[in-house]
């Protein structure tokens, strides 16, 4: 795993081990199971177990994108309020023209670039990756999902 102290564009992606590969290993391991099961016999027992093996990987999945999508919330709060702090006027109040994707990404910049990439984003209206790009020096995220 990456040391989150010293991040970089490179290594700012965050793998959960137990989610990602053991979770939906097994899951995914259920669905072809169930599927190659149910074409070898088919069924009502194994036309059941396909559809709980299909909910079982949908509810994983959404799961996931709820905590997600909760976390880009908070994002945008906590960003919010540091850009409140730390932007002049007339950036200040262009805050809200932001995208979700920018806040994201904006979340990475130290302190000191953040007027900078906040200004050339809504100039340029650059996109998550561009702005992550242009980060110099990267203020590490320990606390994603």
């Amino acid at each position: 795993m990456a040391d989150l102290k010293s991040q970089t564009y490179e290594t700012h992606h965050r793998f959960d081990p137990w989610y990602h590969f053991v979770g939906f290993g097994l899951l995914l391991v259920a669905l072809v199971l169930a599927l190659v099961e149910l074409i070898r016999q088919p069924g009502v027992i194994t036309v059941w177990a396909l559809l709980v093996s299909i909910v079982l990987m949908i509810t994983f999945l959404r799961l996931r994108i709820y905590a997600l999508r909760n976390q880009d919330r908070l994002i945008r709060l906590e960003e919010t309020l540091r850009m409140e702090r730390l932007l002049s006027e007339p950036f200040r109040s262009r805050v809200s023209e932001l995208t979700p994707g920018q806040f994201i990404a904006l979340r990475f910049a130290p302190d000191a670039e953040l007027p900078t990439l906040v200004e050339q984003t809504l100039a340029e209206k650059l996109d998550r990756e561009a702005i992550k790009k242009r980060i110099q020096t990267w203020r590490p995220d320990t606390f994603r999902v």
